[in-house]
């Protein structure tokens, strides 16, 4: 019998790429996705498998979630609000999401004895790296109302575990990018820009270092979390490469690829503010190589232009790109 996932935030960038691999690798996925007047799958919409069941839904009602996780193995919780420009706007918005969201699927996997927790973090609660490479027990360091809310997510999922045994494992990616990735993300900004008009683009702060993951590297690990015989229950794993480099160099690498030069506008509204900003995100992954047997793919120089190119060939479809043309007003 194929073991049954469920997986929040189904229908978005990391969650649609998770939720077509494991349909190939034979598993039976209940994807969760937020309802809209339209009844929108997002990025689910291609997917045509008698293995996925597609149900929209909040995960901020309890009763619905507990009802439609009775006969689930894992549940991979990747569903939040994730803007950090709309985090300063709306910070009880992030409370009510990942935070009350968080608790409500922890407390129904309680409930129902739910197999395995995957919970989804981030390399933002870190903040700027106090030290480098980060590792997990680096301090946590939220920056804004967006890492706020995902620190108590992870405490929360935490203290289950350890209140209740329950079996979670916290997974936090580095920076993940790729197709499908939003225009609010810089590296998909970047690229549709110089697509859409190459005389110009708009960039917030260049001189910040991130370490980008190239998505297929990013699920793979979610795949390892779920499949490791290994005891990781009441873990942290980061994702990320252990690499950094500058966004300025990003966008140097986009524009030589598609052999541009626009001219770059520094645009101060993009900038967070200053005690927010986080400027080196770096990962140490070694934890993950041990404890998941997972190594990224895309490292270093030639494994991010690579990982680009992929993305960039993804943004050139036509109907891709058309979806990121209203924002930039091309």
């Amino acid at each position: 019998m194929k073991k049954k996932i469920f997986i929040t935030g189904a229908s978005g960038f990391i969650g649609s790429h998770l939720t077509e691999i494991l349909i190939k690798k034979g598993y039976y996925v209940k994807a969760l996705v937020p309802y809209d007047i339209n009844s929108s799958v997002g990025w689910l919409k291609n997917i045509k498998s008698k293995n996925l069941q597609i149900i929209h839904g909040d995960i901020c009602d309890e009763n619905f979630l507990y009802r439609n996780t009775k006969d689930i193995y894992c549940v991979m919780h990747l569903a939040a609000l994730i803007s950090i420009p709309y985090s300063y706007e709306s910070p009880k918005s992030y409370i009510k999401s990942n935070i009350e969201g968080t608790y409500n699927i922890l407390e129904v996997a309680r409930k129902n004895k739910i197999k395995k927790v995957i919970h989804t973090s981030t390399s933002e609660v870190y903040g700027t790296a106090q030290y480098s490479p980060i590792d997990e027990k680096h301090p946590l360091n939220p920056q804004s109302p967006y890492a706020a809310s995902k620190v108590s997510a992870d405490c929360l999922a935490l203290s289950y575990y350890r209140s209740f045994n329950l079996p979670v494992t916290i997974v936090r990616p580095f920076n993940t990018f790729g197709p499908r990735q939003s225009s609010r993300a810089v590296i998909s900004a970047v690229i549709s820009q110089c697509l859409l008009n190459e005389k110009q683009i708009k960039v917030g702060n260049i001189n910040t270092k991130r370490d980008f993951t190239f998505i297929t590297d990013t699920v793979n690990g979610f795949i390892k979390a779920l499949e490791t015989k290994n005891k990781i229950y009441g873990e942290v794993i980061n994702l990320g490469t252990g690499k950094t480099v500058k966004i300025k160099d990003i966008i140097k690498t986009v524009c030589k690829i598609l052999k541009v030069k626009p001219k770059i506008l520094i645009d101060k509204k993009r900038f967070r503010p200053v005690k927010s900003e986080v400027y080196l995100l770096i990962s140490k992954n070694s934890k993950a190589k041990k404890m998941l047997k997972w190594k990224p793919k895309y490292i270093g120089r030639k494994g991010l232009e690579l990982a680009l190119r992929k993305t960039i060939l993804w943004f050139k479809k036509s109907d891709n790109l058309k979806k990121y043309s209203r924002e930039y007003k091309v």
